[in-house]
């Protein structure tokens, strides 16, 4: 490389990284919205959950022939871009394989160990590409992938596709021009490449500087499609590449089933039940403050971990799938409330930014112009969905949130709900009993 091709490189490095920077201070931005939610509890347990979950792909295995792909995906992708940094460092400097003096041997088992792993994440993404597309199974033709959402699952796969043939391709001009009998510029001999050597013959009966026009052509759109690839996953469900490690980190600890208390609510209740209490004595109340919302409307209402939650989502669709209201025609889908949850976030963040910074009202709430009441009361609680997230997402979190906004402050529970608890109020048990008959039924025997 000359010295105009390493400034043109650096410049390159500094707006796509300066992009993706961009990108990420906003989804922090947009996340902190959220209301705030103590999770630096057990860090023991939480750095296990990230452990096993996230970096051990634990939940993903669980179906096992998307599950051993989705790793051949994931090891594959992330490993071979650590020869990012010696391509950088090359770029940068005009270099060719700078780590091999250093690594030797193991600088020849890491590159024949990428290669493989290039072939593996094809062959994946070819395997995947199938299943969408041709085999189009059920959980990937839902109506809420339609549009951008199943438009942008085949350009992940795309992009990977030809990351990976451009990686090759790259190895294998590079190869060609190692062996050239006294050598050409500045390539040495270095690394082993079990796949490219089965390309490079494509090379054969090219003149030299040729090879060396194409590889350049290669390393620059392996290094531009990566740079474009990594600045593209704000737009993308691929995000989760990033946020699975502190979206499983942050995950909630508590068993499956077991739901918060409001503070408000808790303090009145035993407020109510002490006879020793003064009410009076409580702190007095600011009459200026904001009343406090009960539940969830909009995304502001929703903990920041919900709204990480969010943007974390795969959607892979395994929580639809176990859904047992979806299955049974219900309106819910557990993939589509995470969906809305962070198409809601990203219209308050747009928001923002054309406001200088202050959301400013827009008459649209997640509750309603996103999410229907009648998809929040179809959820049975069963927690299926939290159990199937392979990166320990709770779609339910969301909903009872909602549920309890939509009772508490506008009561607005479905008929049965709401007869349930008039009968709870008056007569002290879910039925329709009066008191002096609560327990007849244990004369019944």
């Amino acid at each position: 490389m000359s010295y105009l091709d390493n400034i043109l490189f650096a410049i390159l490095l500094i707006v796509g990284f300066g992009f993706f920077a961009a990108s990420v201070k906003k989804i922090i931005r947009n996340i902190n919205l959220g209301v705030d939610v103590n999770r630096k509890d057990n860090s023991k347990a939480r750095w296990k959950n990230m452990a096993l979950i996230a970096l051990g792909q634990s939940k993903m295995v669980r179906r096992p022939v998307a599950g051993i792909l989705h790793i051949f995906v994931y090891v594959g992708f992330i490993i071979i871009n650590i020869e990012l940094l010696e391509i950088i460092i090359d770029g940068l400097f005009g270099t060719h394989r700078v780590f091999a003096p250093y690594l030797g041997v193991v600088y020849d088992v890491l590159i024949a160990s990428f290669e493989i792993l290039a072939i593996l994440v094809i062959f994946a993404v070819v395997v995947f590409w199938i299943r969408r597309n041709i085999i189009k199974l059920k959980r990937f033709i839902n109506p809420d992938l339609n549009g951008f959402p199943k438009s942008d699952a085949n350009y992940i796969l795309y992009f990977e596709t030809v990351l990976m043939i451009l990686f090759l391709l790259m190895n294998a001009s590079d190869l060609h021009l190692q062996n050239v009998p006294g050598g050409f510029s500045h390539f040495h001999k270095a690394g082993s490449f079990p796949i490219s050597q089965f390309i490079a013959p494509m090379f054969n009966g090219m003149s030299n500087e040729l090879v060396g026009l194409l590889f350049e052509v290669f390393w620059w759109l392996h290094i531009a499609g990566i740079l474009v690839f990594m600045n593209y996953l704000y737009f993308s469900k691929h995000l989760h590449i990033i946020l699975a490690f502190p979206n499983t980190y942050f995950a909630n600890l508590n068993p499956e089933g077991q739901f918060d208390n409001l503070a408000s609510v808790t303090k009145e209740v035993k407020l109510m039940m002490d006879p020793n209490a003064d009410p009076f004595a409580a702190a007095p109340v600011d009459e200026n403050a904001a009343p406090s919302k009960f539940g969830a409307s909009d995304v502001q209402d929703l903990n920041w971990v919900q709204l990480l939650n969010a943007y974390t989502c795969t959607e892979c669709g395994r929580c639809t799938s176990s859904c047992p209201a979806n299955q049974t025609g219900k309106k819910l889908s557990p993939r589509k409330i995470m969906m809305d949850t962070r198409d809601r976030l990203q219209e308050v963040g747009k928001n923002i930014d054309a406001n200088k910074g202050v959301f400013v009202p827009d008459n649209k709430t997640l509750l309603n112009d996103y999410i229907t009441p009648e998809e929040l009361w179809a959820c049975t609680s069963c927690n299926a969905c939290v159990e199937e997230c392979p990166v320990n997402i709770s779609p339910l979190s969301i909903i009872m949130d909602m549920r309890r906004y939509l009772v508490m402050e506008q009561s607005a529970a479905p008929m049965s709900l709401n007869a349930m608890m008039t009968n709870i109020e008056n007569n002290g048990a879910p039925w329709q009993y009066s008191q002096q008959d609560r327990l007849n039924w244990k004369n019944e025997n």
